[in-house]
């Protein structure tokens, strides 16, 4: 590098430093983040010249990669003939967009639209309570999610959100969301292992539901797989025990699919690995537009969305995001689901998960490792003292591992800041299009890694 470049990156840094507040960091003096410049593919630059693999796909969400030339000139090309439309009204690519979805989740949904994970669940709680108060049920306002789950970072999202250290000095908690147990056999209080020990979690949320009164409770909302809580895979029973619980309660099944949609799990949706589930209700966002530009969705099953036909001065959806939808995010999602679909992403995510990235399972052995959990091109590799008291790895030895991955150019991640004393799981979800070789250095690079600890 030149000299005036290195004087240009030590201002950028400075300004960094003094004017702009990171997400989920810590205020280190004198000390700055990663500053990244470019990116193609699963790579990306720093402004200093090194080069890394993106391990965990920025927030979940760049399923494509960077430098999809399709997906920019989609968004120009939008914001060319259409800059903004609001949905008071419409647009084209957002009907495009709406009825694709419909397609994609083989039913005839509703889709409301607005800008991130977060703002999409606050939809669907919204909405989940308005439906049952037009169909006479105006008591059933609570909500029961799991331990573990992250929802958003918004009120009722982070209410729902039942991780301690995300809700931590933000409280109290919007009344009505209550809190059951994942279906986390590694750590059950159930007892058993495996398909056993799901269903009795998911039986422990019909007892809640009747501990409650049923006639008090909305709905139910997760996850297909718990991701940043984690990487906690149930088997497909449990999805199956749950809708099948909150079908004989006529609670609503609300699916967040904001991290396992589009492809992550080796299913367009998380939810189609487990046969016969329905939801009432499904949230999108992060893979939707693979990160390009922000879109949320909320799909309502057409059932759901018949009680708001009805006539009345407060019946309709009384809801609105002045960018959501907008049309060129609605352009960029087009396109980006149409390159999954030629591409056939969906399907060489469920085979390189297993073939390529699969050896990372063969970590289990490692002294360190109590499990390791996947799903497609979502891996959690749980990190323990030793094998048989399950003992968390100390926050020293997850930020030496995460440091050493960073060190050979792997950036990857971990379930931090959710549960106290637990952050103690590794979470690999490289980008959808990575090749064998980008694979192979991820699983290379980790393997390098536990061996030297």
């Amino acid at each position: 590098m030149t000299k005036l470049e290195i004087q240009e990156n030590e201002q950028l840094a400075k300004q960094d430093q003094d004017h702009l507040w990171h997400a989920m960091s810590r205020h280190v003096e004198g000390g700055g983040p990663m500053i990244a410049e470019s990116g193609e593919g699963a790579w990306f630059n720093d402004i200093n010249g090194n080069r890394y693999l993106d391990g965990v796909s920025g927030l979940w969400c760049l399923n494509l990669g960077h430098g999809r030339k399709e997906i920019v000139e989609a968004a120009a090309e939008q914001m060319m003939k259409l800059s903004y439309f609001p949905l008071t009204l419409s647009h084209p690519p957002a009907i495009q967009l709406s009825a694709k979805i419909s397609e994609l989740l083989g039913d005839s949904y509703k889709t409301f639209f607005s800008n991130s994970g977060s703002e999409a669940n606050e939809t669907a709680f919204k909405i989940a309570r308005q439906y049952h108060y037009q169909n006479g049920n105006p008591e059933k306002h609570k909500f029961i999610s799991r331990y573990r789950a992250y929802h958003g970072s918004t009120l009722g999202a982070m209410s729902a959100t039942a991780q301690a250290n995300r809700r931590y000095k933000y409280g109290p908690s919007a009344p009505g969301f209550l809190h059951v147990p994942p279906p986390y056999s590694y750590r059950s209080p159930f007892g058993g292992e495996g398909p056993e020990s799901d269903l009795a979690a998911a039986d422990f949320i019909d007892q809640v539901i009747s501990w409650e009164g049923a006639e008090t409770v909305a709905a139910v909302i997760m996850e297909p797989f718990i991701s940043g809580g984690g990487v906690i895979i149930p088997s497909p029973s449990y999805l199956q025990r749950v809708s099948e619980i909150c079908k004989k309660h006529d609670v609503l099944l609300i699916i967040d699919e904001v991290v396992s949609g589009f492809g992550r799990t080796g299913k367009m949706f998380g939810f189609q690995h487990s046969e016969g589930v329905k939801p009432d209700i499904i949230t999108m966002a992060k893979g939707l537009t693979s990160g390009y530009l922000p879109l949320g969705a909320t799909a309502v099953s057409s059932e759901i969305y018949e009680k708001f036909k009805e006539q009345g001065p407060a019946n309709h959806f009384r809801h609105v995001s002045t960018y959501g939808g907008h049309p060129a995010s609605c352009a960029v999602a087009l396109k980006n689901i149409e390159i999954i679909e030629k591409e056939n992403i969906v399907g060489r995510v469920a085979s390189l998960g297993e073939s390529v990235l699969g050896r990372l399972k063969e970590l289990i052995s490692h002294k360190n490792v109590g499990e390791v959990r996947h799903a497609g091109f979502l891996y959690g590799i749980e990190m323990v003292e030793d094998k048989q008291s399950k003992t968390p790895a100390s926050e020293e030895t997850m930020g030496k591992i995460i440091g050493r991955c960073k060190e050979k150019g792997l950036i990857i991640g971990r379930n931090g800041d959710t549960v106290p004393g637990f952050n103690n799981v590794l979470i690999i979800a490289p980008p959808l299009i990575s090749t064998e070789d980008d694979l192979n250095f991820v699983v290379e690079t980790v393997f390098k890694v536990l061996d030297e600890i």
